[in-house]
């Protein structure tokens, strides 16, 4: 049998960690009634948005850096294991058929790879070198930004990956769920989300995960909110993929314009289906290639181009 003598080291570097506490108040919840034990969960997660909040002015500060490199051509890459990971890779997968980004324009690498999305990939986590040789296959340049993002804070994956990129320049944000956090400490942006000992002893799936939930949907849409991929609280950059989204695009050029339902249908149907273009040859008056022109001129914000279509 291999010897595993960096098990006890690991387990007193556990015990430090509040996410990993053991909570004897909830020690006889598996004989609760069934509603008692939904209540206590219910009560957990209301506590999960204030620990949130408490981080807000570091979120905003990682938010702007992120998007000043992406308006350049960067991209977000989230980099984590185990339900960190998923997080991460399931914020990247809903970027495009949201903001219409472009392929490879938002990255969820989870240690261990697509496998790892619905299986425990053993030892993935504990390498730092997966993580290096991960970042190194994407191509990683100064422009990118990587968000490691781990409950613990000292996953060595996520930490590698934050350690690796910011030696190659990149901007680098590193996401945990306990103070003094080696992975907050190697990135240029920390941010720290402290939800506390978990329902279930170290069940970071739980508080941790919500939590972490809840910071990349922050990173990501306020991001695109920034690049111009909204106009108002509208998806104007959504991708009409499917019959529900065209519905939603008819909505969403409503709803920016107030045309009547003729007149969205000639817009769209002269702008190949662009929400966005279709939104300007209404509200500016001006055919489908001028809007083109327009929005490409002011890198895709919608007011931008109205403004100069008013001039």
């Amino acid at each position: 049998m291999t010897s595993t003598p960096h098990h006890p080291d690991l387990r007193s570097q556990l015990e430090t960690l509040t996410t990993e506490a053991f909570r004897p108040e909830l020690a006889e919840i598996d004989q609760s009634p069934t509603l008692d034990i939904a209540r206590v969960m219910n009560g957990e997660d209301a506590a999960v948005a204030a620990a949130v909040a408490e981080r807000l002015p570091e979120i905003a500060a990682a938010v702007d850096a992120i998007a000043a490199r992406m308006a350049r051509g960067g991209r977000l890459i989230y980099a984590g294991a185990g339900t960190a990971g998923r997080l991460g890779v399931l914020d990247a997968s809903e970027c495009p058929p949201t903001f219409n980004t472009a392929p490879g324009q938002v990255v969820g690498l989870i240690a261990g790879g697509a496998e790892a999305m619905v299986t425990s990939v053993e030892g993935a986590e504990d390498s730092a070198e997966l993580a290096r040789a991960d970042l190194d296959a994407l191509g990683l340049t100064a422009d990118d930004s990587v968000v490691g993002v781990s409950a613990s804070g000292r996953t060595p994956y996520a930490v590698g990956a934050v350690e690796h990129a910011r030696a190659r320049g990149a901007l680098t944000v590193g996401l945990a769920c306990n103070r003094g956090s080696a992975l907050a400490a190697a990135a240029e942006h920390g941010i720290e989300v402290v939800t506390g000992p978990e329902l279930i002893t170290g069940s970071t799936r739980l508080k941790a995960g919500t939590a972490q939930k809840l910071v990349l949907n922050m990173i990501s849409t306020i991001t695109m909110i920034r690049l111009g991929k909204t106009y108002g609280n509208l998806m104007v950059d959504v991708r009409a993929s499917n019959e529900k989204l065209r519905a939603r695009s008819r909505r969403i050029v409503a709803l920016a314009t107030g045309a009547p339902d003729d007149a969205i249908e000639r817009a769209l149907t002269a702008t190949d289906g662009e929400v966005k273009h279709a939104i300007l040859t209404l509200l500016a008056d001006v055919d489908g290639p001028t809007a083109a022109r327009l929005l490409e001129d002011s890198g895709g914000h919608l007011r931008a181009a109205l403004a100069a279509a008013r001039g």
